[in-house]
């Protein structure tokens, strides 16, 4: 979704939300328009709860919050579902139960993360849309059986981080980029000019625009991770950077 038609679709939850005083929101978001809502919120003062069901979702929905309703009241169980799909003498991957969901006429702002583990997976998704998911009994050739479940069941994803440390003279994309992801200068550079790296989950072109704690940064082809913390210098007057990289 374009930011503007994003931002100027949030505005209008936001304001239905207090003019009749219940919860309203978008669709799932990809992490991109997340960040672009979570900008936009805090600029604006607006009270927005973003969950996907989970903990660590990537994929969310933003929940606008009518005055009566504080955050910490707000029950992610009241606005999202969640299935478990079993497969039966075979073992699908991502791609083929995303395939199949998709097949059958669900839009992807309406399915949340989607996990997968050995023969079964587990899905996020709005109510709305839940009883015509759970009718769903192929995936590819492999015949799947799908049941409800709360979000409370679905087991949290294995995510596999690896911590870096490492200095730099300046806080430059290209020397952060090379020391996050074991390049050379050069080649952290050359990736940058040409359009494979992603600062905050937008492309950028520039290798000497300054990096700052919180930062997430893409590689295509190698993941992302993020600058969790700057301190400290070396005797030679490098900044120490210290990262978590997902594998």
């Amino acid at each position: 979704m374009e930011k503007h038609e994003l931002i100027r679709r949030a505005e209008d939850l936001r304001d239905r939300a207090e003019r009749s005083g219940s919860v309203t929101h978008t669709g799932f978001l990809t992490p991109a328009e997340r960040y672009q809502l979570e900008t936009w919120a805090r600029h604006g003062g607006c009270r927005v709860v973003f969950s996907g069901g989970g903990p660590d979702c990537e994929r969310t929905a933003a929940f606008f919050l009518p005055d009566w309703l504080e955050e910490e009241a707000f029950e992610p169980a009241e606005y999202l579902s969640a299935i478990q799909i079993d497969a039966y003498f075979g073992t699908p991957g991502h791609r083929d139960y995303l395939g199949a969901l998709l097949g059958m006429g669900v839009g992807r702002e309406w399915l949340g993360d989607l996990q997968v583990e050995g023969d079964r997976a587990w899905l996020f998704c709005f109510p709305s849309v839940l009883r015509h998911l759970l009718t769903i009994d192929k995936v590819g050739r492999v015949s799947v059986k799908a049941k409800e479940m709360s979000l409370a069941e679905i087991p949290a994803p294995v995510r596999q981080v690896r911590q870096e440390s490492f200095s730099v003279m300046s806080l430059r994309l290209d020397a952060v980029l090379a020391g996050m992801f074991r390049l050379s200068r050069t080649e952290a550079a050359r990736q940058i000019e040409a359009g494979a790296v992603s600062v905050n989950y937008e492309e950028c072109l520039k290798t000497d625009r300054t990096v700052r704690e919180g930062d997430v940064i893409s590689l295509r082809g190698a993941g992302k991770g993020s600058v969790t913390g700057t301190g400290g210098t070396s005797r030679k007057g490098r900044l120490f950077v210290y990262a978590e990289i997902l594998k």
